[in-house]
C-alpha cells in the first residue's frame, strides 16, 4: 500500500513487505514496554510477544513514537530505548501525539495511539493486554480512557483479556454499548477482568473460532460501519488470578493511590506496580501470560483476514 503520511509515518521493511504481500499483520502496542513492568522484563516480553505472533504465521507490528516518527514496528534497539527509558517516555495517547510528534519526542503508545498508528498504516488487528475503560466513581471525576473513543471511532480489532477490574467494568461496557463497539467473547459468554476470566458481566456474542471473528470483522467493513471490535479474550485458567484474592487488593491498591495523590496518567502504571508487589510478583507473571495469549489469538485473526 502507498504510505500516505510519509513526513510522519515510517513502517518498518518487514512490515512494508508483508502490507505488499497481503500477509498477515499484528500490531502491538508500547506502553506496556515503559510503563507496564520493571527493566528487563519489559523489553523480555515485548521480544516474546513478538516472537508469539510470529510462530503463528503473522508479522509483529510494535508501535511507538521514536524521536518524533510514528513507528509501525519497531527494531530490537528502540524496544531496548524504550525499556531502558521506562516511565521517563511519554505515555502517549491521542492528545498527545501533536505534541510528541511536533517537538520531535518519543512516546510509548497507549491502546488509542497504537489504534491511531495501526489504521494510519492499514493494520487492522491490534493484541495488547487490556483496554482502558470508565474508572471508579467517573460520575464525579469523568475519568474516562480515551480508549473508548478511539474503539467508538477507529477501525482496529482489538484483542484484550477485558479491562482491570480496578476500573468500572459495568460502566465501561455501557459506554462501548453506547457507542456501538461489540464486544466479543472468544470461547466465552463472560466479560473477563484481565487477572480473571470472571466479572459478573457478560460480552454481546460469543464466538468460538478465528475464522468466524474474521468474518464478523469483513462484515462491519461492507456495511461501512466505523469503529473498532473489542474481542475479549479471558486470561488461561492455569494463569488465572483467584478473583476474591485480586479484587481485595484492587481494593487496597486503589486505597493506596489515593492517600498519595496519585491520579491522570499516572494512576494506571502505579496500581499495576502496587498490585505486582501486593501479589509478590503473582500479577506481573499473569498478565505476562494473557498478553502473550492475546497476540497468539491476534495472530490468528490477521491470518484468517
Amino acid at each position: 500500500m502507498t504510505n500516505q503520511y510519509p513526513k510522519y509515518l515510517d513502517i518498518h521493511p518487514t512490515v512494508q513487505h508483508a502490507l505488499a504481500n497481503g500477509n498477515p499483520i499484528v500490531a502491538l502496542e508500547s506502553t506496556i514496554i515503559s510503563h507496564g513492568m520493571p527493566y528487563p522484563k519489559n523489553v523480555e516480553t515485548a521480544l516474546e510477544v513478538e516472537a508469539a505472533v510470529l510462530e503463528q504465521g503473522a508479522v509483529p507490528a510494535t508501535i511507538a513514537v521514536i524521536n518524533g516518527r510514528m513507528k509501525a514496528g519497531l527494531t530490537r534497539e528502540e524496544i531496548e530505548l524504550l525499556g531502558k527509558t521506562g516511565q521517563q517516555i511519554t505515555k502517549t495517547s491521542r492528545r498527545d501525539l501533536p505534541y510528541i510528534i511536533a517537538n520531535q519526542q518519543s512516546g510509548a503508545t497507549t491502546v488509542a495511539a497504537t489504534m491511531i498508528i495501526a489504521e494510519l498504516a492499514g493494520l487492522p488487528i491490534f493484541a495488547t493486554g487490556g483496554i482502558g475503560g470508565v474508572h471508579r466513581g467517573a460520575v464525579k471525576t469523568m475519568d474516562i480512557s480515551a480508549d473508548l473513543q478511539e474503539l467508538a471511532n477507529t477501525n482496529v480489532t482489538v484483542v484484550s483479556a477485558g479491562v482491570k477490574s480496578i476500573l468500572d467494568i459495568g460502566m465501561t461496557l455501557e459506554y462501548l454499548e453506547t457507542f456501538g463497539v461489540p464486544v466479543i467473547g472468544y470461547r466465552t459468554e463472560e466479560f473477563p477482568a484481565f487477572f480473571t476470566r470472571e466479572s459478573g458481566y457478560g460480552v454481546d456474542y460469543r464466538i468460538d473460532s478465528p475464522a468466524e471473528i474474521a468474518a464478523l470483522i469483513n462484515v462491519k467493513r461492507a456495511l461501512g460501519l466505523r469503529g473498532g471490535v473489542v474481542i475479549a479474550n479471558p486470561v488461561q485458567e492455569e494463569y488465572q488470578m483467584e478473583k476474591e484474592e485480586i479484587d481485595g487488593i484492587i481494593i487496597q491498591a486503589l486505597e493506596d493511590a489515593t492517600i498519595e495523590g496519585v491520579s491522570g496518567r499516572a494512576i494506571t502504571p502505579y496500581l499495576l506496580q502496587r498490585i505486582e508487589a501486593l501479589t509478590q510478583g503473582k500479577s506481573l507473571f499473569s498478565n505476562i501470560q494473557l498478553v502473550l495469549n492475546n497476540a497468539r489469538l491476534g495472530a490468528q485473526i490477521a491470518k484468517e483476514l
